[in-house]
């Protein structure tokens, strides 16, 4: 029966993709000397649409990233992707940080820093371009890229939002004409 329950959460943990983003050791000055505790950011993603971001603290290192890995899995958000890129573009803002998402064409890849990489990765994005302003506090930066990936909406959604048929968003709808120029 044990055997059976390891398996079972062995088979959970490969469908996810899981990403250490930053870890961090603070010390704390007390009368013996210093105590050092540590924290990690963990993203967590199916790699079709879902992601999530976790923060764990605790004594050791990999006690944090497990805390961070259950925060990251326990709050997972949807986030459309329309032929492996954004669905238009958006900027996210967290504190001093900007993240700016755009679609690209296929074949460009995700040109982003590694935190903002890691975090379009587990999401599933193949083809984005962004750019960090701001500040590069990988705290900030996962919040804004957050915050940025749960502003877009897919065509479905902006036509149920504008109270138009899907029918009618669709043929007008071409991801990133507007930013290269091939559409009208």
């Amino acid at each position: 029966m044990a055997k059976m329950r390891n398996a079972r959460r062995q088979e959970e943990e490969t469908n996810f993709i899981e990403k250490t983003v930053a870890i961090n050791r603070v010390a704390k000055v007390v009368k013996g000397g210093r105590r050092f505790n540590f924290t990690a950011i963990i993203v967590s993603g199916d790699g079709q649409g879902r992601v999530g971001v976790g923060h764990g603290k605790a004594n050791e290192v990999p006690e944090a990233i497990r805390k961070g890995t259950e925060k990251a899995r326990a709050h997972q958000v949807e986030v459309p992707i329309v032929d492996g890129t954004v669905p238009h573009y958006v900027i996210g803002e967290f504190g001093a940080a900007k993240v700016v998402l755009r679609p690209a064409s296929p074949g460009t890849g995700v040109i982003a820093s590694a935190t903002v990489r890691s975090i379009l990765d587990a999401a599933g994005y193949h083809n984005v371009l962004t750019k960090v302003l701001g500040t590069s506090n990988p705290h900030n930066v996962v919040r804004a890229v957050m915050d940025a990936l749960e502003r877009l909406e897919s065509p479905e959604q902006y036509a149920v939002r504008t109270g138009r048929n899907v029918a009618d968003v669709l043929p007008h709808y071409n991801v990133g004409a507007a930013v290269w120029g091939t559409g009208h």
